[in-house]
């Protein structure tokens, strides 16, 4: 039975990950194992990813479909998730019941804090580490701030242009979380270690204009042009760091919850769906004005959107939402057609955007709490769902949340090595849902009958180029 290492790298991308010219402990990783593309779930976003990842259960079936989700079908419940919105198995649990030890840190949702037969450190959601308990045992917390002081669990205002404000605060924030992954390897016994740095996700969103000549505000010659670059690099080294830690008998797996690519802008779909006279609003609104429900005439609107990175598009139907106007009997043909004006939406340069439209029971083996009628990718996640009204366009370059860069690709990164991996090298097929399968084949765990996904070592076997 192996000591397990899940090394979580928010937004990692595969493309540069395995083809980086200065990741040495990467490298012989790869060299000692398999590793390849991993394909995230819909939405490719942290809240839910991170989840489904540990509990090998699509979102359908978690009940939770992004950072925020409705409540109930009143046009206001919207809800925030947090530790408690999850209550599937996950694989510390399953340590958990054997009565081995394990420790989470910044896996998100962990706020508050899970309790676990070993320790858990919050992630980026906690409020406030000087004023939240975000440790698990709460004592925990007085060791860190002994170890860093202040512990950050995220940039707070990382959409800025402030740029070498960002990346300071990113690095700053990044040694402390990896010095107390270290310090907490070190003085606690442990079966099983998830920690998740989401450092990468940031640096992504704040510098991959800088990095990525195809991004239509690429900047040439900006002393941030490696930035991205760079950052791979200093993890490499934290990584390198966290191995010799854990040492020669742990089996590792490095993962990201989904990829990075350019953003090509945001598309304004509850401003679209005006045009279209879908949704209705009371009266015109002056200005960029953020959506509430309170703006709207729900006798006469059929349609509305919310989320960012992607859109989650729900209808105003009969004898459901209060105020419902689309027939119970025409609501699939209705969705039929939504989807379809969707699809057929254009860029600002006129060209197919080809989006991506999927209907929550065609794509999750649940549909549980309360589920998006469709959920949208903009142009294959090249573009970002702007939910604001009163744009002048349907389709802007800035953000509504502040300057972003990059949005998230569907296919992340893994790397399996260890004693037991075989040095398969490339490997394709693999699905987020398979991690947790894995890491309870490795640690010679019962996997339970809720997971989903396959042992990536059983993928791995048949998908190796």
């Amino acid at each position: 039975m192996s000591r397990v290492l899940v090394v979580g790298l928010d937004c990692a991308a595969p493309e540069i990950l395995f083809n980086h010219p200065d990741v040495p402990n990467i490298r012989r990783l790869m060299e000692r194992g398999c590793y390849g593309p991993l394909e995230s779930v819909i939405p490719p976003i942290t809240v839910p990813a991170w989840m489904c990842m540990s509990t090998s259960q699509d979102p359908g079936s978690l009940g939770v479909y992004g950072f925020r989700n409705r409540t109930d079908h009143t046009y206001g419940g919207l809800g925030i998730v947090n530790a408690k919105s999850i209550t599937a198995k996950a694989t510390w649990d399953v340590f958990n019941d054997h009565g081995r030890q394990a420790i989470i840190v910044g896996v998100p949702p962990n706020f508050p804090p899970r309790r676990v037969n070993g320790a858990s450190v919050g992630c980026f959601l906690t409020p406030d580490t000087k004023t939240s308990e975000y440790t698990y045992p709460p004592e925990i917390a007085s060791e860190i701030e002994a170890l860093v002081g202040d512990y950050p669990v995220d940039v707070r205002g990382f959409r800025t242009e402030n740029k070498q404000w960002l990346l300071d605060e990113i690095y700053a924030m990044s040694r402390k979380h990896f010095e107390v992954v270290r310090y907490l390897m070190a003085i606690r016994d442990w079966d099983f270690f998830h920690f998740v740095e989401i450092g990468l996700d940031r640096i992504h969103h704040g510098f991959w204009k800088y990095h990525d000549p195809q991004h239509r505000l690429y900047q040439a010659g900006s002393p941030f042009n490696s930035a991205v670059m760079d950052y791979y690099k200093y993890l490499d080294g934290e990584i390198g760091e966290v191995l010799q830690q854990a040492g020669d008998d742990c089996t590792v797996l490095v993962v990201s919850d989904h990829g990075a690519q350019r953003l090509d802008g945001g598309f304004c779909v509850n401003e679209w769906l005006v045009r279209e006279g879908l949704l209705v609003l009371k009266e015109p609104v002056t200005g960029q004005t953020p959506f509430s429900p309170k703006l709207v005439d729900w006798s006469r609107t059929k349609v509305w959107s919310e989320g960012g990175y992607y859109a989650r598009v729900f209808f105003n139907v009969a004898g459901r939402e209060p105020e419902g106007v689309i027939p119970v009997n025409e609501y699939e043909q209705f969705r039929n057609e939504m989807k379809e004006r969707f699809e057929a939406l254009p860029d600002d340069l006129g060209r197919p955007m080809n989006s991506l439209v999927f209907k929550p029971e065609e794509i999750y083996r649940h549909v549980r709490n309360v589920a998006p009628d469709l959920i949208v990718h903009f142009g294959g996640l090249f573009w970002r769902s702007i939910g604001g009204l009163g744009y002048p366009s349907l389709h802007i370059q800035e953000n509504d949340t502040g300057p972003d860069d990059c949005n998230h690709a569907q296919f992340g990164a893994f790397l399996l090595s260890g004693a037991g991996v075989p040095a398969l090298g490339e490997t394709r097929g693999a699905h987020l849902l398979d991690v947790a399968p894995t890491v309870l084949e490795l640690a010679g765990l019962p996997v339970p009958d809720s997971m989903q996904g396959q042992s990536l070592l059983a993928v791995a076997g048949r998908h190796t180029r």
